[in-house]
């Protein structure tokens, strides 16, 4: 199917108040699941943008088959993140972990090398604060330059699948990650608004039951606290008019955390730290309901 580029498609925030005019947007408050799963379901426990401060969470993550974590592990992709990330994720208990990386993750973008130019001129379009700025988070430019020379940096993901634009099938199920993103502040796995997005969701394929992606989809826990959406047009296209996954899992915007639905699929913004980069939001945990004859010890 041939997804076309929305009129508006460089400008999110208008092009959601046109898109929103026929669709709708269900907010889903939901309990964590009963303890035990059905032998027809999986639980997935999802992440996000935990920002190399997985030390400072207070809560204890849920058990469950597969654990995604949507991207932004680190603060900017420095070798001693990734191995701490990865320590990390070896002492969680599922069975499958699978990772994307995200913006912040400079050193897994072979296509990145310069964190610092026009940051300025372009947080002016997206209303993004100082903070947001340039990457840094505590780091000095230095160190960021560092991270960025940093070679054959997915070997350290030792403890989990990564996924760059590529699938996975477990228990039945078809899961795809990709961690490109509409150009936000000359970040990592940024792309051009329009054609250039779009191109990159093409690579996705249709019979996906959960796709996870770092930027939201427009419409979807995209809503900066600018009132600025950061959200990709052509995600939304894709994910709802070819794809239609289950689930789409993301994250990247702190402040969208949270569950929706257009009424097919369920959207989940998994971003684990706030709008004030603490790691306050809690892990989020659905059941997906297995292909028909497949159990999970198939």
């Amino acid at each position: 199917m041939e997804i076309d580029i929305h009129p508006l498609s460089h400008d999110p925030t208008s092009a959601w108040k046109e898109i929103s005019k026929s669709q709708r947007v269900i907010k889903i408050n939901t309990k964590p699941p009963a303890a035990d799963v059905p032998a027809n379901k999986v639980r997935v426990v999802c992440m996000s943008d935990t920002h190399s401060l997985t030390h400072h969470i207070k809560f204890d993550i849920p058990d469950g088959d597969i654990f995604i974590h949507a991207g932004d592990f680190t603060r900017c992709g420095k070798l001693d993140e990734v191995v701490d990330f990865n320590e990390w994720l070896k002492k969680l208990p599922h069975k499958h972990k699978l990772v994307i990386a995200g913006n912040h993750e400079l050193s897994f973008d072979h296509t990145f090398t310069h964190p610092f130019q026009n940051a300025s001129a372009c947080c002016k379009k997206t209303g993004s604060t100082l903070l947001d700025e340039i990457p840094t988070l505590g780091n000095s430019k230095e160190s960021l330059a560092e991270a960025v020379k940093t070679e054959n940096i997915r070997q350290y993901l030792s403890n989990c699948t990564y996924l760059e634009d590529e699938c996975i099938e477990l228990y039945g199920l078809k899961i795809y990650g990709t961690p490109w993103q509409p150009e936000f502040c000359k970040w990592a796995f940024n792309v051009k608004r329009g054609q250039a997005c779009l191109e990159k969701w093409k690579q996705i394929p249709e019979n996906v039951d959960i796709l996870v992606t770092h930027t939201p989809p427009v419409g979807h826990g995209d809503l900066c606290c600018s009132g600025v959406r950061a959200g990709c047009v052509e995600l939304l296209t894709t994910v709802q008019q070819r794809v239609k996954p289950k689930y789409h899992v993301f994250g990247h915007v702190h402040e969208g955390y949270g569950i929706t639905s257009d009424g097919r699929i369920i959207f989940v913004n998994a971003s684990t730290c706030d709008i004030n980069y603490l790691p306050n939001n809690q892990p989020i945990v659905f059941d997906v309901t297995l292909p028909k004859g497949r159990t999970k010890e198939d």
